[in-house]
C-alpha cells in the first residue's frame, strides 16, 4: 500500500472538516442560533445523515462519501433558500451554511478527483 498524495490528504482534510462544521452549524441553526418561532426545533434531525457519515468520511471510505455527494447539494440548496426568503439572522445563518456546504461538496470532489488520479491505471475500475 502505498501512502496517500498530499493532494488527496488536503481534500479528505477540508471535506471531513467542513462536514463536521456543517453538522454543528446546522444543529446549532436549529436549537441556538436561529430557531423557526412555534416550536420547529424538529427540523435539528436534520444532522442525522450528516453526522452518521462523518465517521466513514473521516476513515476515507468510499460508500460514505458517494453519499455525502447526493447529500450535500440538497444541503446546500435549502440553505441557499432560507438564506434568500428569510431575513435578520437566520438569513445569515443560511448563507454561511450554504458556503460551507459548497465548499465541502467542492473537496468531496476534489479529493475523488485526487484519489483517482492517484492510482496506477491497471488498478481503476472499468466503465
Amino acid at each position: 500500500m502505498t501512502l496517500p498524495q498530499p493532494a488527496v490528504l488536503l481534500a479528505a482534510r477540508v471535506t471531513v472538516i467542513g462536514l463536521a462544521g456543517l453538522t454543528l452549524l446546522e444543529l446549532l441553526w436549529e436549537t441556538v442560533l436561529a430557531p423557526q418561532p412555534g416550536g420547529g426545533m424538529w427540523l435539528a434531525l436534520k444532522v442525522v445523515p450528516l453526522a452518521l457519515l462523518i465517521p466513514g468520511a473521516a476513515r476515507g471510505r468510499r460508500r460514505p462519501r458517494q453519499w455525502l455527494s447526493l447529500l450535500l447539494p440538497l444541503y446546500f440548496a435549502e440553505a441557499l433558500t432560507r438564506a434568500a426568503s428569510e431575513s435578520g439572522r437566520h438569513a445569515v445563518v443560511a448563507a454561511m451554511a450554504a458556503a460551507i456546504a459548497a465548499a465541502a461538496f467542492i473537496a468531496l470532489l476534489a479529493w475523488f478527483r485526487a484519489e483517482r488520479a492517484a492510482e496506477p491505471a491497471n488498478e481503476r475500475p472499468r466503465s
